[in-house]
């Protein structure tokens, strides 16, 4: 179990939220990963030879990292929601990790980083979407 799942397994009176835990920590856990490929993939981008190609994907990458660890730490305390809040917040991830997934896609059959950073993008946008459906 991760530490996001041993943590919200551990709230005194559980977790406040249409969602139980394993869910819950699922997308906390692929936000976090998400937030570090997104990083990490900045990082490489700005190692690269033709440095202008990569700047939107830079910028991407930026946002995404910026939107998906806020919403981590958000989401890591359950137990006073705003579930109206929480919902926009994870719309933001999806709206954020498909257009970052996609703009890396299309570098990555040059750029093994932009293909690890999409398939955690990827990730990340299903399981918010998965939590939107159950909080729905």
């Amino acid at each position: 179990m991760s530490y996001a799942g041993q943590m919200l397994g551990a709230i005194p009176g559980g977790i406040k939220v249409d969602a139980n835990v394993d869910v819950l920590a699922e997308v906390i856990d692929a936000l976090g990963d998400c937030a570090q490929a997104c990083a990490a993939d900045t990082d490489a981008d700005l190692s690269e030879q033709n440095l202008a190609e990569m700047v939107p994907c830079i910028r991407l990458c930026e946002d995404c990292a910026d939107v998906c660890a806020a919403t981590a730490r958000v989401l890591s305390r359950p137990a006073r929601w705003d579930a109206r809040f929480m919902m926009l917040l994870l719309e933001a991830c999806v709206a954020v990790c498909r257009s970052c997934g996609d703009e890396c896609e299309r570098h990555a059959p040059m750029h093994g980083h932009c293909r690890v950073c999409a398939a955690a993008c990827f990730r990340c946008e299903q399981t918010c979407r998965g939590l939107l459906d159950v909080m729905t």
